[in-house]
């Protein structure tokens, strides 16, 4: 009996390892920082909504990386980075995956709305719909924008967050927005930069497959200069104080710092630094929003 056991576990590890790679946790890290950090800018809010809200985000977040692996099955398996994941190694079927999918998404829209609110669920459902259906179905495969618009799908977490601890949204709340809208292009077209041949095989129009190197980082280096300034531009009126101010100031001249290295490396040598930005730009914004609730609750507050 007990031999039957160990047996089952061994073939059961294996799945269970895969429905957690479908929801793609590396990635949600980030998001839950930038959905809970916004939570503590926008007032004190109990322990008990923080928890809700992060496993309603991780639910939310996870439906919506296992359907673009659903939809992405086909050119999973002709990229290097993707042709281990669960569908295109075989150890999945395609229709399980949908399934999955859409469970986590259902689950988490009703426990953001029973114990959460309506707003919060709102928005993360939306979210989820512009991840799968803006970013993933259409834009992801038919324009070099494919970041650019549909990146926006990575910036509902802050409104979710905010959304949890007010009941609406103000212009604060758009603002965290647009803080990470302005900062995905950079970060994605770091990684695309070292990735063209893999985007190239699945036919996927990446902006140095289409623009060429040289305009895409063009391109990164003055969404980078946007992103910068509009970090600083709250100070100007008060939303934050010095702790933030130095903080924005420091990430921000990394953030430049490296993009202007991949900028002026030769094409032959662009690929260290454009790990060096891809890999640093996570940092960046986690902290950046880490900085944000500290000088909240510690300056402001």
């Amino acid at each position: 009996m007990s031999g039957h056991v160990a047996g089952e576990a061994v073939r059961e590890a294996p799945l269970a390892r895969d429905l957690i790679a479908l929801t793609k946790p590396r990635i949600i890290s980030l998001l839950l920082v930038t959905t809970v950090a916004p939570m503590y800018v926008a007032g004190v809010p109990r322990l008990g909504t923080v928890l809700l809200v992060m496993l309603g985000g991780y639910l939310m977040a996870g439906g919506a990386n296992a359907v673009n692996m659903y939809l992405d099955r086909d050119i999973d398996d002709v990229m290097a980075r993707t042709r281990l994941r669960p569908i295109p190694s075989g150890r999945m079927h395609a229709t399980a995956v949908l399934a999955f999918g859409v469970g986590l998404a259902t689950a988490a829209t009703w426990m953001l709305a029973s114990f959460v609110n309506v707003l919060a669920a709102a928005l993360a459902l939306a979210g989820f719909y512009f991840y799968v259906f803006i970013y993933t179905r259409w834009l992801k495969r038919s324009s070099p924008q494919n970041i650019v618009i549909g990146g926006a799908a990575g910036a509902f977490p802050p409104l979710v967050g905010w959304a949890a601890v007010t009941g609406a949204l103000d212009l604060t709340a758009w603002y965290l927005f647009l803080i990470i809208f302005y900062w995905t292009p950079p970060h994605f077209w770091a990684l695309a930069l070292n990735k063209q041949q893999d985007y190239g095989n699945a036919g996927v129009p990446m902006a140095p497959l289409v623009w060429g190197e040289r305009e895409t980082i063009a391109q990164m280096w003055w969404y980078t200069v946007l992103l910068v300034a509009l970090t600083l531009l709250p100070v100007a009126f008060g939303a934050f104080g010095w702790i933030y101010l130095g903080a924005a100031l420091l990430l921000g001249g990394l953030m430049l710092w490296g993009v202007w290295k991949v900028r002026t490396a030769a094409p032959d040598a662009r690929a260290k630094p454009s790990w060096w930005v891809y890999g640093y730009s996570l940092l960046y914004l986690a902290l950046l929003f880490v900085a944000m609730a500290a000088d909240r609750q510690l300056f402001v507050g």
